[in-house]
């Protein structure tokens, strides 16, 4: 038993730069956009205050003042990327806040006019599973006509306690409703999980990591937890109420979800990014690079790669 031979790379895992290549046969980058959403979580139709490690200050172009129009961010995308990464092809990625949180129409208005651009071969758009609606859903399935589109759903856990801790303003059951509503209509889905969460053991992190083996999902987002100033979750690092992962601790974690994960899913992160003005801990983190040689170190001497544990039947 090897890695598989599909990946075409030189990686223990299946990652978003070499998918894309697989898929389009250039070099492919997603640009984000941040069109103004908020979040349900922290209006007050679901929740206020948001999840507890989240700032609620959103992408720092929001804070620069007023954005520029969708079409405008994606051409000073475009021009950086194609400048500093070599990039021909272009994901548009709504990433801020929750990007199905709107009217249809407007939300129409905005996917259309990113996928008008030159150069944009798809959509990637991050959201809730409690903000997808069945119209909402047949949109994206239209786009997926002629597109290549995925939907990225926010989880971070399967566990209710931890997302009634965290603040999270949805269970599981409202994932999986979401998922089974999603498959089968050529959407990709990507599903986001944090490690290190508060309460929650290596064998909590594992049930996740093998109950979303076993869904019809396409790619996965691992993030670090991140203790950031102004957060409640930042307030508990502080009072010296939680303890955050050492890096050994977290990259140990990271592979073992890999083992467990189908070959075919693509990882389309491994750790997380913070604001550096309100990083409180771990100090370790804000070196991305160090943490992916590290957990690229740790396949290596595991002489382990993506789905080597993964059952025969794995999706």
């Amino acid at each position: 038993m090897s890695k598989p031979q599909f990946w075409n790379n030189s990686k223990r895992y299946y990652d978003l730069k070499t998918f894309f290549v697989n898929r389009f046969g250039c070099k492919v980058y997603k640009l984000q956009i941040d069109a103004g959403f908020t979040c349900p979580n922290r209006d007050g139709r679901v929740a206020k205050g948001g999840c507890s490690y989240c700032d609620g200050r959103f992408s720092k172009l929001r804070q620069q003042g007023p954005l520029p129009s969708v079409a405008e961010q994606i051409k000073s995308g475009k021009r950086f990327y194609r400048g500093k990464r070599g990039a021909q092809k272009f994901i548009a990625y709504f990433q801020t806040a929750t990007n199905t949180y709107a009217p249809l129409d407007r939300l129409k208005a905005l996917y259309d006019e990113a996928l008008s651009q030159d150069d944009i071969v798809g959509i990637s758009v991050g959201t809730r599973p409690d903000c997808v609606p069945d119209e909402v859903i047949r949109l994206f399935e239209e786009y997926a006509l002629n597109r290549h589109v995925w939907l990225e759903y926010g989880l971070q856990s399967i566990h209710n306690r931890t997302l009634q801790r965290i603040n999270r303003g949805h269970d599981y059951e409202t994932f999986l409703d979401a998922v089974d509503r999603t498959a089968g209509r050529d959407i990709n889905l990507c599903v986001h999980i944090i490690v290190g969460l508060p309460g929650e053991t290596g064998a909590d992190i594992m049930e996740t990591a093998r109950a979303l083996a076993s869904l019809p999902i396409q790619g996965i987002k691992i993030h670090l937890l991140l203790a950031l100033s102004g957060t409640p979750l930042g307030d508990l690092y502080e009072r010296g109420e939680i303890r955050m992962m050492t890096e050994e601790e977290y990259v140990s974690t990271v592979c073992d979800i890999l083992e467990v994960l189908p070959p075919g899913m693509v990882i389309q992160r491994l750790t997380a990014d913070g604001y550096r003005d309100i990083y409180l801990a771990p100090d370790w983190g804000v070196n991305k690079m160090a943490v992916l040689n590290a957990i690229d170190g740790e396949l290596e001497r595991r002489n382990s790669w993506q789905g080597k544990l993964c059952p025969p039947v794995c999706p």
